[in-house]
């Protein structure tokens, strides 16, 4: 027999910062969770050494398009309108908030949403431990939600399935680099890498939705497999943007010296001949090695600025399409519709 669930707090509102409010009633609560040795330590050495960095990631929110999600993926189950779990969207936003602070620590980035990187600014220990604790406080969350404990229990391996493709993809991701690869090898590493780290979160991004409304298998995964396909968009949309924004010129100078295949070499590797994709690696190499990026990244803006837009749309309107033959028709679809516009504008 499982235990029954935690008395934890869980949200009864909807504050303007969820995840940050959510981790604010846990650190409030911690006797419920840990037992009555956690009331004897301190406020201030548990806000130190877990709370205080995890708040300080928290308080910078992203662009909150993985917990709309969420709710699109409860409106296109069938969901009551408006009656969507502010915790299942929480639950996201704190797996998806781990991820980028380990991510963060693995790629050695400086900063994110324009603020220095949790291991710049509180150390490595602290923010690896703090995006592991967050991994496993958002499944805690689902213990707590008022919905049937098989329910639950489909939604808790729903999160561990996607935490082990996240980590496959983030492995790949990590240990593939363009300067090595044949040009036939790129384009089906960058989309397997794709699936499975941002596809795989925001199908579950969808499926946590969809799911918790106790609709049909079928209409889950169809959802979830809407979820995956606009995740691989959302990847990229991120990689184009990074090579045709001057406001994003670091992050494609980040990829460009550590050579990570990104979607804008696979549309390089299909569309372009063996000679022309050689002096393009041998040029990649050249700039791993410390010398000038700018050459290199002008002649990606010139080569997939155009293509890679016309790849997005099409890859994009093609999983909308997906979707509503599967569900048929349905009008809230047409709010999907409103959020890629809206998804597309934030990027390029």
């Amino acid at each position: 027999m499982s235990p029954p669930p935690l008395a934890i707090r869980t949200l009864d509102m909807a504050p303007e910062n969820p995840p940050l409010a959510q981790l604010n009633a846990l650190a409030a609560d911690l006797p419920a969770l840990l037992g009555p040795q956690a009331a004897a330590v301190p406020q201030r050495l548990w806000s130190a050494a877990l709370y205080g960095p995890a708040r300080a990631f928290l308080a910078e929110p992203g662009k909150g398009f993985r917990a709309n999600l969420v709710h699109m993926g409860w409106d296109l189950a069938g969901g009551q309108p408006g009656a969507c779990p502010p915790t299942l969207a929480v639950v996201l936003e704190w797996l998806h908030g781990g991820s980028l602070i380990v991510d963060d620590i693995e790629d050695g980035a400086l900063t994110r949403r324009g603020r220095p990187a949790l291991h710049v600014s509180h150390g490595v220990p602290l923010a690896l431990n703090t995006g592991n604790f967050l991994y496993f406080a958002a499944q805690l969350q689902i213990q707590q939600l008022a919905i049937p404990a098989e329910i639950r229990g489909e939604l808790q391996a729903d999160i561990v399935h996607a935490l082990v493709r996240c980590h496959h993809g983030q492995a790949l991701d990590l240990a593939a680099h363009v300067e090595s690869l044949g040009q036939a090898e790129v384009a089906a590493v960058v989309r397997a890498t794709t699936a499975l780290k941002t596809g795989a979160l925001t199908a579950l991004a969808a499926t946590l939705g969809a799911r918790a409304t106790g609709a049909a298998a079928t209409r889950v995964a169809a959802i979830a497999a809407f979820g995956a396909d606009l995740g691989v968009g959302l990847q990229m949309l991120d990689d184009l943007s990074s090579v045709v924004a001057a406001k994003r010129r670091d992050k494609a100078l980040e990829d460009l010296r550590g050579g990570h295949p990104t979607w804008a070499w696979a549309w390089l590797a299909e569309d372009v001949d063996p000679f022309t994709f050689s002096r393009l690696q041998t040029a990649l190499r050249h700039v791993m090695a410390g010398g000038p990026a700018e050459p290199l990244l002008a002649e990606l803006h010139e080569r997939v600025g155009h293509v890679g837009r016309v790849r997005v749309a099409a890859h994009l309107d093609g999983a909308l399409a997906r979707l509503r033959v599967q569900l048929g028709p349905d009008a809230q679809t047409d709010a999907v519709q409103v959020e890629l516009d809206r998804l597309r504008s934030s990027y390029v």
